[in-house]
């Protein structure tokens, strides 16, 4: 089995990337798992080279976050690239992606939909997520960059950043991946032990709860869910929100047979956040 080269600079990715064609990216922190797995086997057929970037972004963790502790399989992310069809890794230096320090120079403002939700908890993650993301398409000038939809927040505010800032690349998003018992694969499940990982599926039945009750509309979507969330131990609820597929407010007077929506939830177990989510169309 043939590894992927391993780019970690601009020159070497330039030399990487001669003569790719059409590029398909997967931007990820490491700590590949299934969900990433499928990512990449998405995104194969988009391009002529699948590119999958590993890369930590200190920007995008507020200070107490899990920066230092999260983890870090480089060897293993490398193997599972390989077996997915990576053809090359870009796992840059941080004086390649931050030549002017992570405290300098120019960032992407998220503006209003970045202070919502995982937002409101986490003021300068997506500050840190649109700028990383942006450096990475300047780097690559990929053709499609894939983004999973457990991370729905994100994947939203990363399609308006290229619609808005005229990036020649299209973003797609791709199903979330579970655990066989429902919970979203996230490479923080690790930091789950025995007792916490039993109490963490609360979050997906929460959400299988209120999509069980989309034909009754809103109000009873959210109360199906939150009545699992209250029944649960272990669970300290951020958010359980119900919005609309673009994450703006969901008239409840609206909610006429055929309304498209989306059930979000985030909370910690432990001392770990999780986050899920799942769209579902109201009176249907």
């Amino acid at each position: 089995m043939m590894l992927p080269v391993v780019a970690r600079t601009r020159a070497e990715l330039h030399d990487a990337l001669s003569g790719a064609g059409k590029i398909s990216l997967v931007p990820t922190m490491g700590a590949l798992h299934g969900g990433h797995v499928q990512l990449l086997k998405h995104a194969l057929p988009l391009g002529d080279t699948l590119v999958a970037s590993i890369f930590v972004n200190p920007t995008q963790f507020a200070l107490g976050e899990d920066f230092t502790t999260y983890p870090r399989t480089m060897d293993e992310d490398l193997r599972l690239c390989a077996e997915a069809g990576v053809s090359v890794v870009f796992a840059p230096t941080l004086e390649t992606m931050y030549p002017h320090g992570i405290d300098g120079g120019v960032t992407i403002d998220p503006g209003p939909l970045g202070t919502i939700l995982e937002g409101k908890t986490r003021p300068t993650h997506f500050r840190g997520v649109l700028t990383v993301v942006a450096k990475l398409f300047g780097l690559l000038e990929p053709d499609f960059a894939v983004f999973g939809e457990k991370d729905y927040q994100q994947l939203t505010l990363i399609r308006l950043m290229a619609q808005g800032l005229c990036m020649d690349t299209e973003v797609v998003g791709c199903p979330t991946v579970r655990e066989a018992d429902g919970l979203a694969m996230s490479s923080r499940n690790r930091f789950l032990d025995y007792r916490e990982r039993k109490q963490a599926v609360a979050l997906s039945r929460a959400l299988d709860a209120g999509l069980a009750h989309a034909a009754d509309g809103a109000e009873s979507v959210l109360a199906a869910a939150r009545e699992v969330i209250d029944g649960a131990t272990g669970i300290d609820l951020d958010y359980l929100v119900l919005t609309d597929p673009f994450l703006g407010d969901l008239a409840l007077e609206e909610t006429a047979e055929g309304l498209a929506a989306r059930l979000l939830i985030e909370g910690r177990v432990g001392a770990t956040r999780l986050i899920d989510n799942a769209g579902l169309t109201l009176g249907s």
